[in-house]
């Protein structure tokens, strides 16, 4: 058997939840609320005092995550390179088909959740061992990129007048794309909202509509069919689950709209899939979901190899590195309502800038993230720790 020769090693990692506290008026998609936080981030240490961080986000109860943790998982890190992501990436993914997950109770989308946290910290480690961001490691192809705001939820008593001044505030403040949200209402409620978005936005910023996989394929094809004069960038996630990839691409055969989906695949193989339909235009895999860096790269030079574009879900300061490094990286995507999203408001002492359309790396080595202690007081909890 191989031995991997290195000095440096995992030598101890602890594990917080970042949580928010549930909204009185909660932002809905089509059919499921958002969390406004629900992330695993998990802290790795060398025996050379080097320190990474990596965030795995959940949109269900972080707390099987956790006990994976505290039933020995981190005794198959301890020890490790971080400097060998492929190594430690495998190791915890291959755990998913072992015996020993089915002892401890290890369920697979808790490891998969998992693997990304910790590929994350890996290669944050890697960029400050180098002391290079990470962007400028995996390919250095630019250092911006596009940057689009989601908006436009449904809540609770929001009335299309209340939709118009979201909509006037947000191009006031300076974006020029936005991801508005439909499939809760019926095709014509929804299309009357989108027009008042197109309205306000009007025709030279980009407009791109998310059904959150709540159409079948008929509302979907008549959705498209209406949405069309609305010049949408991509329609993402239209239809269902249950048989969504082949369903894309019969949709994609019947709209001049291109599609997008992946953020909903549990593993790369499923993003791989998604291409091998010819159905998407522009592949939405989420780095903190599954993978990390290690399959991201693997996806992004996929996806430039069959001319699919690259725009990742959610995390636009930790997907930046990966959009930046690739000619296929189009645009991240952001949350700046701090009620929305108070992590990406506060997490970080110095979050890259986003201005006019824009989002500027910052040149600090790795991710190029410092956490912020009064926001890890605020919104974590440590669950765990080897110390």
């Amino acid at each position: 058997m191989e031995t991997q020769h290195v000095s440096l090693v995992i030598s101890d990692l602890d594990v917080h939840i970042l949580t928010a506290p549930d909204e009185s008026r909660p932002h809905w998609v089509s059919h499921f609320i958002v969390p406004r936080a629900n992330e695993v981030l998990v802290r790795l240490r060398t025996n050379e005092g080097h320190e990474g961080f990596g965030l795995a986000t959940s949109y269900t109860d972080v707390s099987p995550i956790v006990s994976v943790f505290h039933s020995g998982l981190a005794e198959q890190i301890i020890g490790m390179s971080p400097l060998a992501p492929e190594r430690i990436h495998r190791k915890l993914l291959d755990l998913t088909a072992t015996r020993l997950a089915h002892e401890k109770g290890w369920g697979r989308e808790a490891l998969v959740r998992i693997c990304a946290a910790v590929d994350l910290a890996c290669w944050d480690l890697i960029g400050k061992v180098a002391n290079l961001p990470l962007y400028q490691i995996f390919g250095g192809y630019r250092a911006q990129v596009p940057c689009y705001v989601t908006c436009a939820y449904y809540r609770e008593g929001k009335d299309l007048a209340e939709l118009r001044e979201e909509m006037q505030a947000l191009v006031a403040q300076g974006h020029r794309g936005f991801k508005a949200k439909v499939g809760g209402l019926s095709v014509a409620e929804d299309f009357a909202r989108m027009e008042i978005v197109r309205e306000v936005i009007g025709p030279d910023r980009d407009l791109m509509i998310d059904v959150n996989r709540a159409w079948d394929l008929k509302t979907a094809v008549e959705a498209a069919r209406l949405f069309e004069s609305l010049n949408p960038i991509w329609l993402e996630e239209p239809v269902r689950w249950m048989d969504d990839r082949r369903e894309l691409k019969l949709l994609s055969q019947r709209t001049t709209i291109p599609l997008s989906a992946g953020e909903s695949e549990l593993t790369s193989y499923g993003c791989r899939a998604l291409l091998e339909e010819n159905a998407i235009q522009v592949l939405q895999f989420d780095c903190t979901m599954f993978g990390g860096f290690t399959e991201g790269r693997k996806l992004a030079a996929l996806c430039e190899l069959n001319h699919v574009d690259v725009a990742p879900h959610h995390d636009c300061f930790i997907h930046a590195q990966l959009v930046a490094s690739s000619p296929a990286g189009r645009i991240v995507e952001s949350f700046p309502d701090p009620e929305r999203d108070p992590l990406q408001a506060e997490l970080f002492e110095n979050p890259p800038k986003i201005a006019d359309g824009w989002l500027t790396l910052n040149d600090a080595p790795g991710l190029g993230l410092t956490l912020s202690q009064a926001a890890m007081e605020k919104y974590g909890e440590r669950l765990y720790s080897t110390r």
